[in-house]
């Protein structure tokens, strides 16, 4: 039974493909959603998921790709919006599934736009190739960081505004903390430069892809918690 694998309140995305009107190209698109209610094991009710902090009301009829994070893991399997309702204040899809879950291997992530502070400093040739022999260092939390703002963030990696530009394939050492209730939750990772480019808009200020390397999982589903619980209380307020 589709019970036996998810249950209202479990994180969701949709993932679909939209043609861009300004150039024509198709984009991959995700939305962030939750599961609201199970009406049969080919039926469900989803809420309306949200796009920068704005409801998006998907059509009925569009075809989507749907990710669950389920009890036991993730599952894919493929779905049709048939409806879409308001219930108490809370904007409603109804989805069909039309095929069978299917546990995921591989994991895209989901990026959450934000503004969070962070420090940074670029590891020295040492660090680096003992963390690439996975062998454990010492971090003087003394040693002088830069500053830097986290633009968007997933729980693969991030995106960093700084007026230091770090060259592609640099490995660095971030701090950062994210809301977690009463108290804020602090990570302290380790990260390597995708793509760097200077902001068109704002000359002097480099954006910045980061990957996490070796992060353990534990972290990874801390930083997804978070995305998550932000996305469902936006949905809320709205």
């Amino acid at each position: 039974m589709l019970s036996d694998y998810i249950c209202p309140g479990n994180r969701i995305e949709l993932q679909g493909v939209t043609v861009n009107p300004e150039t024509g190209e198709e984009e991959k698109k995700i939305y962030v959603s939750e599961v609201y209610d199970i009406i049969t094991d080919e039926r469900i009710d989803l809420m309306m998921p949200l796009e920068k902090g704005q409801l998006r009301l998907l059509p009925v009829d569009a075809r989507y790709q749907i990710v669950f994070y389920g009890k036991k893991g993730l599952y894919e399997c493929d779905g049709i919006i048939s409806d879409r309702y308001r219930s108490n204040n809370i904007f409603i899809l109804t989805m069909d599934l039309l095929s069978p879950l299917k546990k995921l291997q591989r994991r895209e992530y989901y990026r959450f736009t934000c503004v969070i502070d962070m420090k940074i400093r670029q590891l020295r040739d040492n660090e680096r190739k003992l963390l690439q022999a996975n062998r454990y260092f010492p971090i003087n939390k003394t040693e002088p960081m830069d500053d830097a703002t986290i633009v968007d963030i997933s729980g693969g990696g991030m995106r960093m505004i700084s007026k230091i530009r770090y060259d592609e394939n640099v490995w660095a050492y971030v701090t950062f903390e994210l809301p977690n209730g009463s108290s804020p939750q602090k990570f302290q990772m380790f990260t390597r430069m995708l793509r760097v480019s200077e902001l068109e808009n704002r000359p002097g200020f480099f954006e910045h892809r980061m990957q996490f390397i070796i992060i353990d999982e534990e972290r990874r589903e801390d930083i997804i918690h978070y995305i998550f619980e932000e996305e469902r209380r936006m949905m809320r307020r709205r």
